[in-house]
């Protein structure tokens, strides 16, 4: 038999010279080393391990190895660069010096329903020791990144809360002037429609005057709905007056309403991230501790 290379190999060796077999989920090759008369294990991670890199290990360990190769059964030279784990899915040939073994890889569908109860036992472990190791402090990391946040946010959120307060008063007093003054026209017009009817004038001559100003009013309240799209109801009224109050303030006071609610969001979200974030059951704290936290 010849290589690719048509150097032709002395020996050509029988499959159980070199044997392969898995142990917890990656393959241990075995093979006798030439110069050393012994055999010996090199345990592959298949995913990463190359064919060269498999080979650099086989002649560091057994110095007297010249030249060690990987062909595959149709004689073409298999690549430094292939990945173990596709070498493994079919037969090859491991030419050390001048002796060529023949190399049968076991059945990887065989292989796979042997050991899937060990590979799950690993996976579990390693899913275990990974969160023993590191999701507790991943957990005070960003609970502190979170509470530096939250100091930012509050620290930012300080002087607008501040100058908001000032606006708000003051909307809320000129609005609540508003009403008075409502209120106060709406009794010098009854006192006034009650002394004309009756110190004045008659009620023949009054009723179609008060009839003008009923008529008056319903048109007033109609061109209120027509121009805000809503029944003039008293609450809702006075809410809408008070925001015009409150942003005609804020234009002249310079206060930016739409930064103010975006750090209102970010803050809430940063306390809730927060809040799930100390949950007894993401946290594995008891309540108490948690508790004592907040």
């Amino acid at each position: 038999w010849r290589g690719l290379e048509g150097a032709p190999y002395s020996t050509l060796v029988p499959s159980d010279e070199v044997t392969i077999n898995y142990r917890h989920g990656l393959p241990v090759i075995t093979l006798m080393l030439p110069t050393r008369s012994e055999r010996c294990q090199f345990t592959v991670k298949p995913v990463v391990t190359t064919v060269g890199a498999f080979l650099q290990d086989v002649q560091r360990e057994d110095k007297g190895i010249e030249r060690a190769e990987v062909f595959a059964t149709d004689g073409s030279k298999v690549s430094d660069a292939t990945l173990m784990e596709v070498l493994l899915m079919n037969d090859f040939k491991l030419v050390i010096n001048n002796t060529a073994y023949s190399v049968s890889p076991p059945v990887k569908d065989k292989l796979s329903s042997e050991h899937a109860t060990e590979m799950e036992d690993i996976k579990s472990l390693v899913h275990r020791l990974f969160v023993a190791l590191h999701l507790e402090d991943h957990q005070i990391r960003k609970e502190r990144e979170l509470l530096q946040k939250l100091d930012h946010l509050k620290g930012e959120l300080l002087p607008l809360e501040q100058m908001k307060a000032r606006i708000v008063d003051s909307a809320d007093a000129k609005t609540s002037r508003l009403l008075w003054v409502g209120l106060a026209l709406m009794s010098t017009q009854g006192g006034a429609l009650a002394w004309l009817t009756w110190w004045v004038y008659s009620w023949d001559i009054m009723e179609p005057v008060t009839y003008f100003i009923t008529y008056g009013s319903a048109m007033a309240f109609y061109a209120y709905f027509v121009l805000t799209k809503q029944d003039y109801i008293y609450p809702h009224a006075k809410d809408r007056q008070f925001l015009h109050y409150f942003y005609r303030k804020s234009k002249k006071q310079r206060f930016n309403v739409e930064r103010y609610n975006k750090l209102k969001d970010d803050l809430a979200e940063a306390e809730e991230s927060l809040r799930r974030l100390r949950q007894p059951l993401h946290l594995r704290l008891p309540i108490q501790e948690i508790s004592d936290k907040d």
